[in-house]
């Protein structure tokens, strides 16, 4: 309980703990911020990581003279795409093993055959909204890979994606981050962002269980 609560802590006040790391580690704030983002879409295990509000966040303080931003989005922006990569080739490398499993009940050749047709055909969308999307934004460069979506178009499209989400959140919080009104209210802006991040995830699940109980 105790660490949920720091947990929560550390999300809601950002601004602050960002700021004092800054201080403490000058330069290597990028280092810490590099390692977050990897982690957070690089590793399965690590879905829970706060993605959108910490580069709204970063963007800010690298308006207060805390970080050089064209240094930040680079940084930022290298950690998503290696991190994607990472996963990627993950479940790449998982898949054979899964192969393994064709007789078994555990492995179902006709769902992993309809999961790698999707990825050819809507992967590309995918994998760049789901950059806006908590959770989603971690297993889904994971599931590609084990669908054995095709590399070269996974790679163009997911680097489209990491800039897009990097350089928006990051710039939106380096324009209006220090704004008092916005500062004043930093905790709720980020409770917005992070409701405004997960209501297409809630949108899809209401349509899903919608379509269920019509049937």
């Amino acid at each position: 309980m105790e660490l949920l609560t720091s947990f929560i802590d550390i999300v809601l006040h950002l601004d602050v703990h960002l700021a004092a790391l800054t201080n403490q580690y000058g330069p290597w704030i990028y280092g810490i911020l590099f390692l977050i983002i990897y982690c957070e879409t690089g590793l399965v295990i690590f879905p829970f990581l706060p993605g959108d509000s910490l580069l709204f966040v970063a963007g800010a303080l690298a308006a207060t003279g805390g970080m050089d931003i064209w240094m930040l989005c680079g940084v930022l922006l290298s950690a998503a795409v290696l991190g994607d990569n990472t996963n990627y080739w993950i479940g790449h490398t998982i898949g054979p093993k899964v192969f393994a499993w064709e007789n078994s009940r555990i492995f179902n050749r006709a769902a992993f055959n309809k999961t790698h047709s999707y990825f050819e055909e809507h992967g590309g969308k995918t994998i760049i909204i789901a950059r806006f999307l908590p959770l989603l934004r971690t297993f889904a460069p994971f599931v590609a890979g084990v669908a054995r979506m095709t590399y070269s178009r996974f790679v163009a499209l997911d680097f489209l994606g990491g800039c897009v989400w990097i350089f928006s959140l990051t710039w939106l919080g380096y324009g209006f981050g220090n704004l008092p009104e916005v500062k004043k209210n930093l905790s709720l802006v980020i409770l917005g962002i992070i409701a405004i991040s997960l209501l297409p995830v809630l949108i899809g699940w209401l349509k899903g269980r919608s379509a269920r109980a019509a049937a």
